[in-house]
């Protein structure tokens, strides 16, 4: 399986005092992802739902810090990363794909709404 550029990770950066996940992607753009948005955005069965059923987030549940405190990283083979957060919960894979397709910057902010 080939990744394009905007998929291809060439460095990721997991500042947990910060609370900022940050990846250059090998076309040149980088994305900087805050811990609450990130913690949102989990794919997870339990928090995104499966099998037509809601997930926790579907809930619209006010996070805790420790929800939404970034204690670790690791990498998922070589197309997504799971972020550890202080309540134990890691069961998240960010994939690069959906990491990129979900940019927070301006630019692609501004990109996604103009597809809408």
């Amino acid at each position: 399986m080939t990744q394009s550029p905007a998929n291809t990770p060439m460095s990721i950066n997991a500042d947990r005092a910060a609370g900022l996940l940050t990846i250059d992607w090998a076309d040149g753009h980088r994305s900087e992802y805050e811990a609450v948005p990130l913690r949102l955005l989990c794919p997870c069965a339990f928090c995104s739902g499966e099998a037509g059923r809601p997930g926790w987030l579907d809930t619209n549940p006010t996070l805790t810090s420790e929800q939404t405190q970034m204690v670790g990283a690791r990498l998922i083979g070589q197309y997504a990363i799971a972020v550890t957060w202080a309540d134990g919960h890691d069961t998240g894979y960010y994939t690069y794909e959906s990491l990129r397709e979900n940019c927070p910057c301006p630019a692609c902010t501004i990109a996604r709404a103009g597809q809408g």
